[in-house]
Parts: C-alpha cells; structure tokens; sequence
C-alpha cells in the first residue's frame, strides 16, 4: 500500500489526510488512491516490453465507473462475467473490442448484447454454452469470437473458494476434451476460434502453479495446431495475489517474465500468439482502506470487542473467508492503554467482524483503516440489516473526489411497493 503512510503521526492517501475524508463525507467510507491504480496496471504493461499483449482487467473486483474510466484511459481491456459488468464498461469509456466475456452461465440476452457491440471475444465454459451462442450468433447474422476455457487441474494453492482450476470445479473444460471441443466449435457457421483461455484461482502466491497451468495449456495449443487449428491468443487468466499479512507474492514483472521465459522455451511456434492476463486484485486490492468509527468499546470476561460502525455488509472478506485486513488507527494516539481487541460492526450476527484479535491503543471515537480493500470490498457489500451501502472516494495527489454517494432511505427502499388495499 505504497500511496497510503503517516505523515506527522496521521494516515493520508497520497497528499489528503484520511481525518478529512472522514469528516466530510462520514464513515464507512471507502478510499482509493488513483495513483497506486494506475501504477499497478503500468507494472503489468511495461514487463511485456514489445510483446504483443492485452491487459484484460477483472471487473469483479472492483467495478466502479471511476475505476473503470481510469483503466480504459489507460487502454486496458477488461474481463466481464454479466451484463452489467459489461454495461459499465462501456459506460466508462472501455473499448468493447477490448472486452473478454467469462462466465459459466452467460444468457442468451447477455450473449446478444456482447454481439451487438463487438466484444473481443467469449471465453467458453461448457459445450451446451457453445451450442447457445452459436444459434444466436447464427440467428443474427453474427460470427461470436470465442476461445475455450480449459480446466488443467492444477492446484493453486489457494482458499477453495477461489480456486477455479481443479476438476471438481464449476469452471472450464476439462483440459482433455478440448480437442474435441474445438473441432466442434470448427464445424458451426456463428463461431470463430481464437483463442484459449485458462484460470486456476485467485490470490495465488507463487508462480509455479501458473507455469504447470501454461504447460498444459501450451501442450493443447501445439495438438491443436497438429490438427490444423491456428490459435491467435492465449489467456492465462489473472490471480496474482498481493500482501494482506505476510504473503510474499511475485511482482507483475516476476510474473509476465516467467511467462515469457516459458513461451520462449517452448519453442518459435508460440512467438505469434497475443498474450492475455486478467489482474485484477493485483490492481485495486492495497489501492484501498475502509475507514471506521469505534462508537463502543466492550469489554468482557473473556474479550475485548470495538465495535464500529462498519459491518460484514460493507466488507464481506473476513466473515465470508475468514480473511485476515490490517486494522490501524488513522492517527497514532498514544493512550499508554494497548490491549487485544476483536474489531466488530453492528450486525446481527457472531460472524459480522473485521479483525479479530488486534492489538490497538484505542478510544471510542477513534477512526480505523481496514486495508487492502480495494479488491472485493464495496464490490460485495449488500444492504443486509437494512444498512446502506457505504461511500466511495477517490484521491488524487492533493485532491479527492467522491465517486459513489452514500446511499440514503430512499435508495435503500427504492423498488419496493405496499400491497393494495
């Protein structure tokens, strides 16, 4: 989280101390630094050097137009799995050509939509999702662009959750019968092969998993082309991972090299082939912190608790995963009165907590940062317990922005009708 440090005793994103944000806009509020953005997609970028490459970036994990339009200005494609996702995109500013379209369940409506504005192209899961998109293609007089999703059953080493690429998954072909996929794909008059993709999770740590997933995927492309079918991408997928406590996951760079390195080993017949990554937590993940007020401080027998005003609703991570963000004070008090606290919101149930187990030298009234939130944090809030969704704040050296208002009683209930009498 390079673009978030104390300066004087006080946490600031980039020039804006944190206490001002909060003070303006109220708390839970999510704050993003524009500038670690777009460092993190530049690191990606520039290790491809000359390669001919397309930075698709995940919009799941965080989709805000704000961000969206930083990446698009940047010439980043994006990787979509809905609809929406895809309407954001190009509302953002995103070229659709630029646009990857994953999912195991896309519908007939999203697969004509992605049509209509000529999306780069449709990463295929199943054969039945095959044979739909090909009858809408053909009922529109279209040619859907369409790589294979394979499954190589490599672990990552990852939460199962978030592990995408074993046989057990719901993702992907099963990498041995991509062959007769592909040959099946060839004889359709509304499908075009392009490519192949491949994903095996997400928050991955090392680099060796990736590389036996690109072996396997390389070995299907040099069968594929034995049989005369030419490929014009590869997708690796995303899911380099970023430090939330101590992981030590490679850099973009470290990365995009080793799979270069591999690509060379393999041989010239790879060389001519479009190189696809989908990042995405690498991007946005420590581009953010959420901040929180202590309303209370409880304590018990057995446990400490400060309990904010920010809930399981606004970060889902901790109670969904049991996923551990540092909690820090946004101004270094020293109170002389450390203790261990669980850190917990207001909902209504024993899994709504933040951190657990953090030692703190706090008062109620005190702000918090939760960080490394800027991957899978407002992305996932709800309105459970009937609380709205947080803001959303973008700094800009010395500058912020708010880019999403904090929802109000009218938001929350918008939608919604009284039976008539």
């Amino acid at each position: 989280m390079e673009s978030f440090s104390y300066q004087d005793g006080q946490l600031f994103a980039e020039s804006v101390a944190l206490t001002d944000i909060a003070q303006a806009v109220g708390s839970p509020v999510f704050v993003y630094s524009r500038g670690e953005i777009e460092q993190r997609w530049r690191d990606y970028d520039e290790a491809f050097g000359g390669r001919n490459h397309l930075i698709c970036y995940a919009v799941k994990a965080n989709s805000n137009l704000a961000v969206l339009a930083l990446l698009a200005k940047l010439g980043s494609g994006f990787d979509i799995v809905s609809i929406g996702e895809l309407e954001r995109v190009l509302r953002a500013g995103g070229d659709p050509k630029k646009i990857i379209f994953s999912g195991v369940a896309k519908t007939e409506a999203e697969m004509r939509r992605a049509l209509e504005v000529g999306i780069h192209c449709f990463n295929i899961e199943s054969v039945n999702e095959l044979d739909q998109l090909n009858g809408v293609a053909e009922s529109m007089g279209r040619v859907a662009p369409v790589s294979v999703r394979v499954n190589p059953d490599v672990d990552a080493n990852t939460h199962p959750y978030i592990a995408t690429g074993l046989k057990e998954s719901k993702f992907g072909i099963a990498i041995e019968q991509a062959s007769d996929v592909y040959a099946r794909a060839s004889q359709m008059g509304g499908i075009r092969i392009t490519g192949v993709d491949c994903h095996i999770g997400s928050q991955l740590t090392e680099i060796e998993p990736f590389l036996e997933a690109l072996d396997r995927t390389l070995e299907l492309v040099g069968d594929l082309q034995d049989q005369g079918v030419t490929l014009e991408h590869i997708d690796i997928g995303g899911g380099l991972g970023i430090s939330y406590y101590d992981e030590q996951p490679p850099r973009p760079e470290e990365f995009i090299l080793a799979m270069m390195d591999r690509f060379q080993d393999m041989g010239s017949r790879y060389q001519n082939m479009q190189f696809i990554i989908e990042p995405g937590r690498s991007i946005v993940g420590n581009a953010g912190v959420l901040l929180a007020k202590i309303e209370y401080l409880k304590k018990t027998e057995v446990r400490n608790f400060a309990i904010v005003d920010t809930a399981m609703n606004d970060l889902m991570r901790p109670a969904l995963y049991d996923a551990w963000h540092e909690i820090v004070p946004v101004i270094k008090n020293e109170y002389g009165n450390s203790q261990i606290y669980d850190v917990v919101g207001p909902v209504c149930e024993s899994g709504d907590f933040l951190g657990r187990g953090r030692e703190l030298d706090i008062r109620e009234g005190d702000l918090l940062a939760v960080c490394s939130v800027g991957a899978y944090g407002s992305v996932m809030s709800s309105n459970y317990n009937s609380r709205p969704r947080a803001a959303e704040v973008m700094v800009s050296g010395d500058a912020w922005h708010i880019i999403r208002k904090r929802e109000n009683m009218d938001d929350l209930m918008r939608g919604e009708s009284l039976l008539p009498d």
